[in-house]
């Protein structure tokens, strides 16, 4: 591991109350390891009965998502993603629950998000095909074992108890 800001390379430290963290001498710091931040939506219709699943270019289908940029909030990371992504309006949303995706190095925040109707306006450099799913076939479609289908039970689960 090296240092973010002067390239040294790094020691492993004890800090109190966090154990052993990187620590760069040249810097006199501790260097907690960064990490991107991404939201991750499950995109469903007015009715709240529907979901919208993408397929992505490589094949698999997944939820919307997308990088926090600099500066900006997760509530509005969603709102232009899902301008970006499908052409359409985040109505409202509701924030779910959180998971580390270590092999991106990014910490996913889950949202159901309510989206307006209307023609849909997708990227083919990111998404080749989109469906409105009931449930089970939202289950049926998402990649199996993955963060997706981890917020997606939850958000499934929480949409059959009530309407966000």
């Amino acid at each position: 591991m090296f240092c973010q800001d002067c390239g040294s390379k790094l020691t492993l430290k004890f800090c109190e109350n966090e154990g052993l963290i990187p620590y760069c001498n040249d810097c006199e710091q501790f260097k907690f390891p960064p990490f991107k931040t991404a939201v991750s939506m499950v995109t469903v219709n007015k009715s709240q009965d529907r979901i919208l699943i993408a397929k992505h270019t490589n094949g698999e289908y997944l939820l919307f998502a997308g990088y926090v940029k600099k500066g900006e909030s997760a509530e509005k990371t969603i709102v232009r993603e899902i301008k970006e992504e499908t052409g359409l309006n985040a109505l409202k949303y509701k924030y779910m629950s959180s998971r580390y995706h270590e092999p991106r190095n990014v910490l996913m925040l889950n949202f159901i998000v309510v989206v307006s109707d209307g023609e849909m306006k997708t990227n083919p450099d990111e998404i080749t095909d989109v469906q409105w799913c009931d449930f089970d076939q939202a289950l049926e479609l998402i990649k199996s074992d993955s963060v997706a289908e981890y917020f997606l039970k939850n958000a499934i689960a929480e949409l059959k108890k009530n309407k966000i």
